[in-house]
């Protein structure tokens, strides 16, 4: 059944061929990841107390999470769900609640100092809880035997995320004083916004590390472009009323869009086939993810209302 802009349900445009067996263990996997995140959001109630945190937010991200890797336990899918929900959050502190550059900057300093080791901040703010959540994070990753030699990988996509995230907002500042924002494909390069790769990177570390490190690192960056302009069809009318920046209000029309996001998934598939060679069951999950968000960005998003 799929549901229309008027919240009905129609027929399901071909069967379901997933058996019911197998759609049961990945829900019931689904359910346990969804209130291992609504505990990790009630240790961090500053960071996730906004309405956009919704229960349907943690349900949807469990979903999310269950069906790109079925077969997978909440277990194995801690990590990649825990920096999936960190990335929500940091996403809503420099999205909506930074007011001014300066505290974009001091956001960025303080997820780096917190990332390159630096003891907790035992604040009770929102940016102490983020800056407390992401240490917890990486002392976890610490415990695994593929840390050491994917540290600076790791360390890198936090860094690139962070830097994406910043020049989105000072993109958003410049439109909202008049100024011409960027052209479409200087806003798809800064992809790396979205956090995709980053969550990616901390599962790939969990999930035993190994394969071409160069060539899944381009596959993760290629499902990543596909994922932020698949979001950005599915959130069009949220963003226009938050303010957010979004591949439609740019330089380019709906079906452009579109035609793009068909040669970005070819040669995502392509680079995922290459990833593959090395680490099977990661580009799979890679791929699933993709595929996901295709379906899912079609009907709704993951935030709530403000």
């Amino acid at each position: 059944m799929t549901e229309t802009a008027s919240d009905e349900l129609t027929d399901p445009p071909h069967p379901c061929t997933t058996p019911a067996l197998d759609a049961g263990t990945t829900c019931a996997v689904a359910g346990q990841v969804q209130r291992h995140m609504r505990a990790w959001a009630a240790e961090h109630p500053a960071l996730y107390d906004a309405k956009a945190f919704d229960p349907a937010l943690f349900s949807t991200l469990a979903l999310a999470a269950a069906f790109s890797g079925p077969g997978l336990t909440a277990g194995r899918l801690r990590m990649a769900n825990r920096v999936c929900l960190w990335c929500f959050g940091l996403d809503w502190l420099i999205d909506y609640a930074a007011s001014s550059r300066a505290e974009v900057a001091e956001l960025v300093r303080r997820c780096e100092t917190a990332a390159d080791g630096a003891p907790a901040p035992d604040g009770a703010s929102a940016e102490d809880e983020l800056a407390r959540f992401l240490t917890d994070i990486r002392g976890e990753l610490e415990t695994e035997p593929t840390f050491p030699a994917f540290r600076d990988v790791w360390r890198d996509e936090l860094q690139r995320m962070l830097d994406a995230m910043a020049l989105e907002f000072d993109w958003k500042a410049a439109r909202e004083r008049g100024e011409r924002g960027p052209a479409f494909e200087e806003y798809l390069a800064n992809a790396d916004n979205l956090g995709f790769s980053f969550v990616l990177t901390s599962h790939w570390i969990v999930s035993g590390g190994g394969g071409n490190v160069p060539v899944v690192r381009e596959a993760i960056r290629a499902v990543q472009r596909v994922i932020r302009l698949l979001n950005d069809l599915g959130t069009y009318e949220r963003d226009v009323q938050w303010g957010d920046l979004n591949a439609l209000l740019l330089d380019r029309p709906r079906a452009e869009v579109e035609a793009r996001i068909g040669e970005l998934t070819g040669e995502a598939r392509a680079r995922l086939r290459d990833a593959g060679k090395s680490v099977p069951e990661l580009a799979e999950y890679m791929e699933r993810q993709m595929d996901f968000c295709a379906g899912f960005y079609g009907v709704t998003d993951f935030w709530g209302t403000l």
